[in-house]
């Protein structure tokens, strides 16, 4: 791999991405409080809202081969290589998927194209996650 490409891909956060920024923000807006990436749960969900027992992912489309959106496009370099890993990526974020299901916990996955609508997304966060606590006193 040529050293430029390797600072780039090496450059790629696993958490705390552009995307994550941006729902956190839309989240605390609306006054929801949450949890990030956390350990004891698999796959360190991204965002997790314990009393509601509720989890939100927030998944790149090319990284976790969103099939609805363009960006999925398999590298043309190395093909063998990225369809192994990104199929890879599915199948772990399938398992991830069963065990917190298995666990009980409700899961919605936000798709980073689907971020462009802000107002379709609060929507999207208020359907799933119910009103935020209210905090008057």
């Amino acid at each position: 791999m040529p050293p430029t490409r390797r600072r780039v891909m090496r450059a790629i956060s696993g958490s705390n991405t552009a995307p994550e920024r941006r729902v956190s923000s839309v989240l605390h807006r609306l006054g929801y409080r949450f949890r990030r990436n956390v350990p004891a749960l698999p796959g360190k969900p991204d965002f997790v809202f314990t009393r509601r027992k509720k989890i939100i992912f927030v998944h790149g489309c090319f990284w976790h081969s969103h099939q609805a959106c363009g960006a999925a496009k398999v590298p043309a370099t190395r093909k063998e290589y990225w369809e192994s890993k990104l199929k890879a990526t599915v199948i772990r974020d399938e398992k991830v998927r069963s065990e917190l299901l298995l666990g009980g916990w409700l899961i919605m996955t936000i798709w980073e194209c689907e971020l462009r609508d802000a107002k379709i997304l609060i929507e999207r966060l208020i359907e799933f996650l119910g009103p935020a606590r209210s905090f008057e006193r």
